[in-house]
């Protein structure tokens, strides 16, 4: 049922970027439960597997001295979800995270797998977008940081190169979390246990007289890759929210996403849903962060 060649537990990055390079295709897994689906389905054979669940670092969250929000991608969603630091500085992740699957994939699905897997329907990522979130690659010869903005290069695809590098540390500046407020809506076709329709984050920032001045939108499953929208941002920003200016932003938005149709949803669906939770977020975004919609 199950064709796996082989399998090992590395107990460091080290041991694990060593057996990545000595097993030609090998598999780096922590919760493994996409990789499972895979193996199940006759997508991976002869699989060798390299389990990175018991590396230490990989699971740990915690400020640096800079008072950057560190999170380490072996992390499970319920552990995300029920962390302190993270639901007193990014909430919105925490509410992200307790949207996907069902409590049991909760306990062991992994942030960093949701991220490397490039699904552009990841829950998490829309919300780690709009928080500028950085990505540290690490392989043999040493570490390099990516933008999660330029992470997914299209369905399924990242610039991980999976035969050589491990995703080490997601690091949040501290300045897209200090007097921000974030909201991440998903629609699916259930309310629980459902890979989203359409998913969107916003994350939002007021001066003392309520303008905005610093807004930042993202979307899963509106494109063939998670993204911002750069233009839709600038037309928020040094402005008072009011309601003519969500409006503004619900046309917006269209011009910046490139939703299609599949079989869980039209594309039409999809641009409606574009609109009207672009629209939500926003204002629960603001309220969030001590403002509001001024009439």
């Amino acid at each position: 049922m199950y064709d796996i060649k082989t399998t090992y537990n590395a107990k460091s990055v080290r041991e694990a970027l060593r057996l990545l390079s000595e097993n030609e295709g090998a598999v780096i897994v922590c919760g493994g439960t996409d990789v499972m689906i895979r193996i199940r389905e006759l997508k991976l054979r002869r699989a060798t597997l390299i389990s990175i669940l018991d590396i230490p670092e990989l699971c740990e969250i915690h400020l640096d001295t800079n008072e950057d929000l560190l999170i380490g991608p072996g992390c499970c969603f319920a552990a995300i979800c029920g962390n302190d630091l993270i639901r007193a500085h990014v909430p919105m992740l925490a509410d992200a995270c307790n949207q996907v699957g069902s409590p049991q994939i909760r306990n062991i699905a992994t942030i960093g797998g949701n991220i490397c897997n490039g699904a552009v329907s990841a829950d998490s990522v829309p919300a780690l977008m709009v928080l500028d979130a950085m990505l540290e690659l690490t392989g043999a010869d040493g570490s390099r940081v990516v933008p999660i903005r330029e992470f997914h290069t299209g369905p399924g695809k990242t610039v991980l190169k999976a035969d050589s590098e491990i995703l080490t540390c997601i690091r949040i500046p501290r300045a897209k979390y200090t007097d921000h407020g974030g909201c991440y809506l998903k629609f699916g076709m259930r309310n629980a246990m459902e890979i989203a329709t359409l998913g969107c984050a916003v994350n939002a920032a007021l001066t003392r007289d309520g303008t905005i001045r610093d807004f930042a939108i993202a979307f899963g499953v509106a494109a063939p890759t998670p993204l911002r929208c750069p233009e839709a941002e600038a037309l928020m920003v040094g402005k008072k929210a009011t309601p003519a200016l969500i409006r503004e932003l619900r046309k917006a938005v269209l011009l910046e996403t490139r939703p299609r149709d599949s079989w869980r949803a039209s594309k039409e669906l999809r641009l409606q849903l574009i609109q009207e939770l672009s629209e939500r977020a926003t204002v629960q975004a603001i309220e969030n962060c001590g403002g509001e919609i001024h009439v």
